[in-house]
C-alpha cells in the first residue's frame, strides 16, 4: 500500500493473525486500538478490521453505543477500500446505511468484515458486517467519493 509502516506489533488483547493498525485519523485513534487481518486461506482477499469493546464505548444500558459501532463500520469501509486499491486513492463517505442487529458488550472483540462491491473513477461502494465471533451485530453499506491518495505527511500522522 505505502512505504511507511502503518502496523505495529501484535497486542496480547488481539487474536492471532491481527496486527495493530496505525490508520483512521485522530477520531479513530481516540476510540481505541484498531487491528487488521488480511487474506486468510478460506477467504483470500478478505479484509477484516477489529477492536475490543471497552467501558468507554458503552451507552447507559451498558452495551456498545450505536454511534461508536457506526463509526467503526464507516472507518472499516473506507480503510478497506484504501487497502483494496493499494493506497492509490483515499475515500470520503457520501452515504452510510446501518442496520443494528444485536449488541456488543465490554470485552467483546468486534470484527468488521469488509467486501468491496465496486470501485469507479468517482464513486466506490462497499459493504461490511460487524461480528462478535459468528454473531452478526451490524450490517453497513457505504458509498464513497474517490479522492487523491493521502500524502506522506498525512500517512505518517496515521490518516
Amino acid at each position: 500500500m505505502t512505504t511507511h509502516d502503518d502496523t505495529h506489533s501484535v497486542s496480547p488483547s488481539a487474536p492471532p493473525g491481527f496486527e495493530r493498525l496505525n490508520r483512521g485519523g485522530p477520531y479513530m485513534a481516540n476510540l481505541g486500538e484498531l487491528y487488521c487481518r488480511r487474506g486468510e486461506a478460506e477467504r483470500e482477499g478478505e479484509i477484516v478490521f477489529a477492536m475490543r469493546i471497552e467501558d468507554k464505548h458503552t451507552n447507559m444500558r451498558g452495551i456498545a453505543h450505536g454511534g461508536m459501532l457506526a463509526s467503526l463500520a464507516d472507518s472499516a469501509l473506507g480503510l478497506g477500500l484504501t487497502l483494496y486499491c493499494e493506497g492509490r486513492q483515499s475515500f470520503v463517505t457520501v452515504n452510510l446505511s446501518t442496520d443494528f442487529i444485536d449488541a456488543a458488550r465490554p470485552g467483546d472483540w468486534v470484527e468488521a468484515h469488509v467486501e468491496v462491491q465496486k470501485m469507479g473513477k468517482r464513486m466506490a461502494f462497499a459493504n461490511c458486517f460487524l461480528q462478535v465471533g459468528a454473531r452478526r451485530i451490524l450490517r453497513a453499506s457505504g458509498v464513497f467519493a474517490v479522492m487523491n491518495a493521502l500524502n506522506p505527511d498525512q500517512l505518517a500522522a496515521g490518516y
